[in-house]
């Protein structure tokens, strides 16, 4: 999208266009293009209509939040979800005397940004590129109107981080500053720390000189290896997503998990507990992809009073249910050989239709035994193939409800 037409599509000239699309079945149809190219240029046009798509989709990470953005795809998928955006600013929030300003680097749509807000912080974000600058602006603008509180503006400065003289702020002990590197190179998504922007040695460098807080936002694989000593950590899951890794400065090394969803949020700090292995138990515990991420698997060992079904596998086993937010129980109904021809037999056996495969440990891909097997019956069942202490085995098991 050209920047000339971002800024058309944010402008009071394109409110009654953005409003007619709003009632429409499918914005994405040929119907729905040609009729508002009898008002718009072909551009202007798909930009509507892209808005419009793009606010739907929105709703699953942003909630009602979303029907009055400003998005792009690519800043969508990037995105942090409002929920986590509020968890975020409210902790940052609860650790200063006093609000001040955030300094938003890399805000993207301004999701993080929002979330400041509503807490009361002024804002002030960079963004580098010019498309995304003006929707980020108008999304400060417009995405808190009619929310009661403290929510306060903020302003956008389009602008790479090194075309930007951020040491006043930085020299401010009030000043809380907000980075969110960019994970995505001009043809993919990366996952590679090199390709980060800006780069980790600057984050660093900007952590060193900060007079204020530091908050950075990773993602949820970011090496262990590469997290500074001192930051505190946090691991999150939000409804079972492990979304991200967020490091807080200044810090004491404090790793733990936190878990977002229905309930309040949920911690468990990592503590180096062990987490022996034993014999197969009644029971099986997933834990959420946080706890793994954060280490804290011998300190929900502990919690839930079981072990580990073998060494260095993150399936806990126990004779004795406890309900806990912090991983999945299942029910251990029966326990077999592996291997493909009796898991064959066993699906055939017990008319098995729809079949859910879990497995930790091994060289194995759920979709193509799950062809294998042919499951093609009326019933249901969930296996779970993995390392015990007696040897790989496959369980049939049953979800035991929250």
């Amino acid at each position: 999208m050209e920047v000339e037409v971002a800024q058309w599509l944010v402008s009071d000239e394109a409110a009654p266009y953005r409003e007619s699309v709003r009632g429409l079945s499918d914005p994405t149809s040929l119907k729905a293009g040609a009729d508002l190219r009898r008002d718009l240029a072909p551009d202007r046009a798909a930009a509507v209509l892209e808005l419009e798509t793009l606010r739907r989709k929105g709703r699953a990470k942003l909630s009602d939040l979303a029907d009055s953005l400003y998005l792009t795809r690519e800043g969508l998928e990037q995105a942090t979800r409002w929920e986590v955006a509020q968890w975020r600013a409210r902790r940052l929030t609860a650790n200063m005397a006093e609000v001040g300003i955030v300094l938003d680097v890399g805000c993207g749509l301004g999701i993080d940004s929002l979330g400041f807000q509503e807490g009361g912080w002024d804002v002030i974000s960079i963004e580098k590129d010019p498309v995304t600058a003006v929707f980020a602006q108008a999304n400060l603008c417009a995405g808190l109107e009619g929310k009661s509180g403290d929510a306060k503006g903020g302003r956008v400065i389009q602008a790479a981080l090194e075309d930007v003289d951020i040491s006043g702020w930085l020299a401010d002990s009030q000043v809380a500053l907000f980075l969110d590197p960019a994970r995505r190179t001009s043809t993919y998504r990366s996952w590679d720390v090199a390709d980060l922007s800006p780069s980790w040695d600057t984050v660093l460098d900007l952590v060193r000189v900060a007079a204020g807080p530091v908050v950075v936002k990773l993602g949820p694989g970011f090496p262990h290896t590469l997290i500074p000593e001192e930051a505190d950590v946090t691991w999150l899951s939000h409804h079972g997503d492990l979304v991200e890794t967020t490091l807080w400065f200044p810090g004491t090394g404090r790793r733990a998990a936190v878990l977002l969803g229905d309930q309040p949020p949920m911690y468990i700090t990592a503590t180096d507990a062990a987490a022996p292995s034993g014999p197969l138990g009644e029971y099986i515990y997933e834990p959420d992809p946080a706890i793994t991420r954060a280490h804290a698997t011998g300190d929900l060992c502990r919690l839930l009073g079981a072990h580990r079904v073998a060494d260095s596998i993150a399936y806990l086993t126990s004779n004795t249910l406890m309900t806990t937010p912090f991983a999945q129980a299942f029910h251990v109904e029966e326990v077999m050989d592996h291997s493909e021809k009796t898991l064959r037999t066993w699906v055939r056996s017990h008319n098995i239709g729809a079949l859910e495969i879990k497995t930790r440990g091994l060289n194995v891909d759920p979709a193509t035994l799950r062809r294998t097997l042919k499951p093609t019956g009326s019933n249901t069942a969930t296996l779970i193939l993995t390392p015990t202490a007696e040897g790989t085995k496959a369980l049939v098991v049953t979800r035991v409800p929250a």
